[in-house]
């Protein structure tokens, strides 16, 4: 298995010695919105019907969505976690089962989501109905300083921002690879799979029991 390169293999290294001490229980924090679930359809359907304006998924190379105005946006982003959308999304094939699979392992699991607080409710009735299992979740605007507070060995994230702050903080940084971060892992500072399965291999080398 092909190790960790770039900031992410600079973050593991620092955290190997760890697993001198037997098997290593490593903290393992996922975000929510395209990276459980393939959340970019949503929006684009809310940017058109609101505003007549579409954001195709293969053009949104770049974190910033500069074709709506501010406020619009964060009007989208709204709907997308009004009760209904969070309750109706289906996670991406294979998620729930790597992360079962960590979380059978030993792993300690945070879901974070960049989302209000009001949405935490029906955020654990998804999970629920799902059958993602997880130790701890949390909903705010700064996923990556509650990370840091609580340790936090791996951040799953799609967001190119978050992902390079993590590695900053001495995290893995990991994700599902979307248009808008797959210059991130092709540079190597990032993790990333095209699917869960994947980025399950991709981070078997940073988590197995040694």
């Amino acid at each position: 298995m092909r190790a960790a390169h770039g900031a992410a293999g600079r973050a593991f290294e620092g955290r190997s010695a760890i697993a001198d001490y037997g098997s290593w229980i490593a903290r393992i924090a996922l975000d929510i919105d395209s990276t459980l679930h393939h959340y970019w359809d949503l929006l684009d359907e809310i940017a058109q019907r609101r505003y007549g304006v579409a954001l195709p998924y293969a053009e949104q190379r770049e974190w910033g969505i500069t074709r709506l105005e501010h406020e619009e946006l964060v009007a989208c982003v709204r709907e997308t976690h009004s009760d209904e959308n969070i309750e109706s999304a289906e996670p991406y094939p294979g998620a729930v089962e790597v992360v079962r699979g960590w979380h059978d392992e030993g792993h300690w699991i945070h879901v974070t989501s960049h989302r209000a607080g009001s949405a935490r409710q029906a955020t654990e009735r998804w999970l629920r109905r799902i059958g993602m299992p997880y130790d701890d979740l949390h909903c705010s605007y700064d996923k990556v300083a509650r990370c840091a507070q609580l340790g936090i060995d791996v951040l799953v994230d799609d967001s190119p921002v978050n992902l390079l702050r993590a590695a900053d903080e001495g995290m893995v940084p990991a994700t599902i690879v979307h248009p808008w971060n797959a210059e991130l892992v092709e540079s190597e500072r990032a993790l990333g799979g095209r699917d869960w399965p994947e980025l399950r291999d991709k981070l078997e080398p940073v988590l197995r029991r040694r």
